[in-house]
């Protein structure tokens, strides 16, 4: 078969582990027989959970070897944890402090996991823990309480410009990022988690993403790795810009917010400009963080009605109401309502409101660590390099679109703008 530049909804092989798997070129790659394992597996809803298989060890021993996983999980979540806060605070006042600040923990898990996964190996017993490395549920479960810190009154809060660049900023990067990666070849899974991260918020946009579209896991951690590789030097490339182009402190913190992908990498280069430029950083990054659940709606409804069908072959039934229900992330449900109740709590008569969300996040947090180390423990080598270079390329190509459309909306939108 020639090879042809995928369309939107024009994939040229299939990503979720059916049959055959995507190449970085299109081309179809030999039988991949880790489809339906836990190491390629899809995010997503629907159907059995992908480590009910035949790998799955049975027997008497079973749940000794399920806890026992369980237990190694735990552990490198809470060693996740103890570098998160170590490695900055032992890194400060060096060269490499500023860095250390801006690693978050996806970086900490999947390292760990990683070096989990390599030593369980060797050991013989990775597949015997396999069981106990739930990413699908510690992913949906993470993701809905991500929902209780995201609240939904931050938009009225925002100010108008801050709500009509992360509109504007949101729609143009996700496009362009999707458009590129059609181009580049793409799996049209990556080119959705790519497109998310860039445009909203890097890891947590990525996570709703594989949810909506069934990515496979190597395809989140992929993307995880590549928002993080860019991220860090945007910290401390932007303030320099910021000078270098004479923007005042509003215009420097709405292009910081818009354009760096991770919370705590806003937070880091905010803080080098002002405490003013963060605080307008935060409120852009918080409003652009909003339209997450909606950006994962909109996927789960192409995918379902084009991607689909397309994957298909042949002449295939339009779907109608109920396979986009089925196909729907139903985790998206519990994130939009942990928000609301998060925010009636967060305006309610409670003596301590800010308790309860933080609370909340710190739950948030463990999950997501535990999953990312999960993702560490399933991963499998073969997934990077059928990846290849191109969505190297595609989030290098995205992120200059994006600094440059982001820069355009902040000179716009907040010049004037007064304290």
């Amino acid at each position: 078969m020639a090879a042809q530049t995928p369309g939107p909804g024009e994939d040229a092989s299939r990503a979720d582990g059916a049959g055959t798997t995507g190449t970085a070129d299109g081309a179809a790659a030999a039988p991949d027989d880790t489809a339906g394992t836990p190491e390629g597996g899809a995010v997503g809803d629907g159907g059995a959970d992908v480590r009910e298989d035949a790998d799955a060890p049975r027997g008497p021993g079973a749940p000794l070897w399920a806890v026992l996983g369980l237990l190694v999980v735990l552990a490198l979540a809470a060693a996740t944890r103890f570098l998160e806060s170590w490695v900055p605070a032992a890194a400060e006042g060096t060269p490499l402090g500023g860095f250390a600040e801006a690693v978050e923990y996806p970086v900490y898990a999947i390292l760990l996991g990683l070096l989990g996964n390599l030593v369980l190996s060797l050991l013989g017993v990775r597949d015997r823990l396999a069981p106990a490395f739930r990413t699908e549920f510690l992913i949906k479960t993470g993701l809905v309480l991500l929902g209780s810190t995201v609240l939904f009154d931050v938009s009225a809060q925002a100010a108008g410009p801050a709500v009509l660049q992360a509109l504007f900023l949101v729609t143009s990067v996700f496009l362009f990022t999707w458009w590129v990666g059609g181009k580049f070849g793409l799996d049209d899974r990556l080119r959705a988690l790519l497109a998310s991260s860039v445009s909203i918020c890097g890891v947590s946009a990525a996570i709703a993403a594989a949810g909506a579209v069934q990515a496979r896991r190597e395809q989140l951690a992929y993307t995880a790795s590549l928002v993080i590789l860019f991220a860090v030097p945007s910290i401390f490339l932007l303030p320099w810009l910021v000078g270098v182009l004479g923007l005042s402190t509003a215009q420097a913190g709405a292009w910081i917010g818009g354009n760096i992908d991770t919370t705590a990498a806003v937070a880091a280069s905010g803080a080098i400009v002002g405490e003013e430029a963060l605080q307008i950083a935060s409120i852009v990054k918080a409003t652009q963080n909003v339209l997450m659940g909606v950006v994962a709606v909109l996927l789960t409804a192409y995918f379902a009605f084009r991607v689909a069908p397309a994957e298909g072959g042949g002449a295939v039934e339009r779907p109608g109401l109920r396979t986009l229900w089925d196909r729907f992330p139903k985790f998206v449900l519990g994130f939009l309502a942990a928000s609301v109740v998060a925010t009636l709590w967060s305006n309610g008569p409670a003596a301590d409101p800010q308790a309860g969300l933080d609370t909340a996040r710190a739950l948030r947090d463990w999950f997501l660590i535990a999953a990312f180390t999960s993702i560490g423990l399933e991963f499998k080598l073969g997934s990077l390099r059928e990846a290849g270079w191109r969505p190297i390329g595609v989030f290098g190509l995205a992120t200059v679109f994006n600094l440059a459309v982001g820069l355009l909306l902040a000179v716009l939108l907040f010049r004037g703008f007064a304290f």
